[in-house]
């Protein structure tokens, strides 16, 4: 890497990278194929559940509330994310392709970015909305409106497009002259600045600044929100309401320590070339994981979501 970034400009644009090589799971690869069931179904479940509150909060009426709409545009940020990985690591797995194209690496590291960051802000809206339906009751059908929740939404990918794809764009215009081997099994900021052979100071400071801005901006919020929540729950008159509550409140705060925990960890380091090996495990929480956690947690236990399944499926029955 040193005598790489000795070498006069001239050559190292002559030994561009053209492409990239995806390390994987080296020291668990000869477990490949059954590493690629696991990922598979894992993959299929968690697409299936996500997809499923897509539809049904499109199809019942009931279920255009505030809530559902958040969560069904989180269901489809959260589908894309792990389309944008894991695909690639079950041919990994699989057949032991490793090789990525340059274009289609970075384009991977925008979309798996840009969507995540987009989530994690809407997680901050959502914290907001249970915050308002909890706290402010009476004030909750005049506060989140339609146009109001729209416009939430219509932000956090505003804020999450310039933000991240400017970002990319720059790591993308550093020098890659060698070694092209990526110690992940995708493409993500840290390891690609890592394998950069100029200066790569001011891309780790704009990574860590973002990630800085991003996540604990949006845990800041979710903490002041489920903090208010807790307090209100506790002053319930009612110990079955309490338990009730708190039982929903302790499930959204688990997936939410996952979440923000391994981006934490991943993210939030003014040196992107530290802990390159251990961001592997923690990029799973949010690849396999979490995805598959959040359609059991946030809705498929709700009663007014299995009934909508429940009549979905027999007017599925009934048209056949």
């Amino acid at each position: 890497m040193m005598l790489c970034k000795d070498m006069p400009m001239e050559m190292r644009n002559g030994t561009t990278v053209q492409e990239f090589i995806l390390e994987g799971f080296p020291a668990i690869q000869h477990l490949g194929k059954i590493l690629f069931l696991v990922h598979l179904l894992a993959y299929l479940a968690s697409m299936a559940g996500n997809a499923v509150i897509v539809t049904i909060t499109c199809a019942d009426s009931r279920l255009h509330t505030p809530m559902y709409f958040f969560l069904s545009i989180f269901s489809f940020l959260e589908c894309g994310v792990v389309s944008a990985v894991i695909p690639k690591l079950l041919v990994i797995f699989l057949l032991d392709r490793k090789i990525i194209s340059f274009l289609a690496c970075f384009i991977q590291a925008f979309v798996f970015l840009f969507l995540g960051a987009a989530g994690f802000l809407l997680i901050a809206v959502m914290s907001l909305d249970q915050y308002v339906a909890i706290c402010k009751p009476l004030h909750y059908t005049t506060i989140m409106n339609p146009k109001t929740c729209f416009l939430l939404v219509t932000a956090c990918f505003t804020l999450a497009f310039p933000l991240i794809s400017g970002m990319v764009i720059k790591v993308s215009q550093l020098s890659f002259c060698g070694p092209h081997v990526i110690p992940h099994f995708f493409c993500d900021v840290g390891p690609l600045i890592h394998l950069s052979c100029s200066d790569s100071r001011s891309a780790e400071m704009l990574a860590f600044a973002l990630a800085l801005v991003i996540l604990l901006t949006s845990l800041i919020i979710t903490i002041i929100a489920y903090s208010n929540i807790v307090v209100t729950i506790v002053r319930l008159p009612s110990a079955r309401e309490r338990q009730k509550a708190f039982s929903t409140c302790s499930s959204h705060l688990i997936v939410l320590s996952l979440m923000y925990g391994s981006c934490v960890f991943i993210y939030v380091k003014p040196k992107q070339r530290n802990r390159l090996d251990s961001n592997r495990e923690a990029a799973l929480v949010n690849t396999v994981v979490t995805p598959l956690l959040n359609p059991v947690i946030y809705t498929l236990r709700n009663k007014q979501v299995h009934q909508a399944l429940r009549e979905t499926m027999c007017r599925m029955k009934i048209s056949r």
